[in-house]
């Protein structure tokens, strides 16, 4: 490094140091499914140490990321929570606001639920016909050759075992990290099950994914924001209505809500544990290094969310719903977390 680039980086950490200075205390940002958890340990943290508790926010993944990624200093959070991995086009928009070194720690697993109020019946159905219910176009034919705009109105068009109700989906908007899972894992899920679809997957593989990721517009999902608890509320206040969020939010609320069974699985702890549940994914956080020594208290609280006592099988983390890691992953990442090693730009 020439002795001019040399002078300009220690001019960028002074900036970065002198701003965050005037901050004592950690901003966190990101998914609405990861906020119980990162607040949790935000108030455990609290309790247990002399650093002031963590201000968490629930601005969705996508809204965590454009947050986190838009620079350095006290003005711009220092941890993001996500439901889904950080994508190239963020890291380049990090990289482009000169957050360049962001370590990534897994936290554990969680599920995608679609659920109902417990005043109506629990809706028993395939990823095949959750496909059939919110894709913008869905097959014209058995094999799939041909894509028609969806026509259907009730759950009982798509097959006669389910309801003789209206299709009425309440779920998340394009910014959160629920909503991509729920595009790769449930729709991908049951769009792949059509022989001509899948094939097209290996021909055109941007339409393939814009016919298998689209959800339809025409009223039967409606964007819910990234508040699960309203959510949760509305379900209550309709029964013939459901709702798409992570299964912690369900755990916290089965005195209210039921999960569907999928491909006669119901979400459990169990059984996203042992991965018989059809629709799991991993959660993660990731840390600004930058900031790290610079905003108080980062290190300590990284190094409590990556203890036993919070993620561990017992830990209070998992009386939240947060599905633990394996003990060996759960030790390659609780040593990420301590070594805060950053991702490879």
């Amino acid at each position: 490094m020439t002795t001019r680039l040399i002078a300009i980086a220690g001019i960028a950490v002074v900036a970065v140091t002198s701003a965050a200075e005037a901050r004592n205390q950690i901003r966190i940002v990101g998914s609405s499914t990861v906020f119980p958890f990162s607040t949790t340990v935000a108030e455990q943290f609290g309790k247990s140490s002399d650093f002031k508790t963590p201000v968490v926010e629930s601005t969705g993944t996508g809204g965590g990321f454009k947050l986190f990624c838009a620079g350095l200093g006290t003005e711009h959070p220092d941890m993001t929570n996500a439901s889904r991995r950080i994508k190239t086009s963020e890291i380049k928009r990090c990289a482009k606001h000169g957050v360049v070194d962001i370590t990534e720690i897994k936290v554990g697993f969680d599920g995608i639920v679609i659920a109902n109020s417990k005043a109506a019946a629990p809706l028993i159905i395939t990823l095949r016909q959750i496909y059939l219910a919110l894709a913008k176009h869905v097959p014209g034919d058995a094999d799939g050759g041909t894509l028609i705009a969806n026509p259907h109105r009730k759950w009982s068009d798509i097959d006669r075992s389910l309801p003789d109700i209206a299709i009425e989906v309440l779920g998340p908007p394009p910014t959160s990290g629920t909503r991509d899972s729920f595009a790769e894992l449930v729709l991908e899920g049951g769009c792949k099950t059509y022989p001509g679809i899948k094939a097209m997957r290996k021909i055109d593989k941007e339409r393939y994914q814009a016919v298998c990721h689209a959800i339809r517009e025409d009223g039967a999902y409606v964007e819910a924001g990234e508040n699960d608890v309203l959510i949760v509320q509305k379900l209550v206040a309709n029964p013939n209505a459901f709702g798409i969020f992570g299964f912690s939010f369900l755990d916290q609320n089965t005195d209210r809500i039921q999960g569907s069974r999928i491909n006669q699985i119901a979400p459990t702890f169990e059984t996203l544990s042992d991965a018989s549940y059809p629709i799991s994914r991993p959660l993660y956080f990731y840390v600004k290094d930058a900031h790290v020594g610079v905003i108080p208290g980062m290190v300590e609280f990284v190094a409590e969310f990556a203890d036993d006592r919070a993620w561990g099988p017992e830990g209070y983390l998992a009386d939240k719903g947060l599905i633990p890691m394996p003990d060996d992953e759960r030790a390659r990442e609780r040593q990420r977390a301590i070594n805060l090693a950053p991702l490879a730009m």
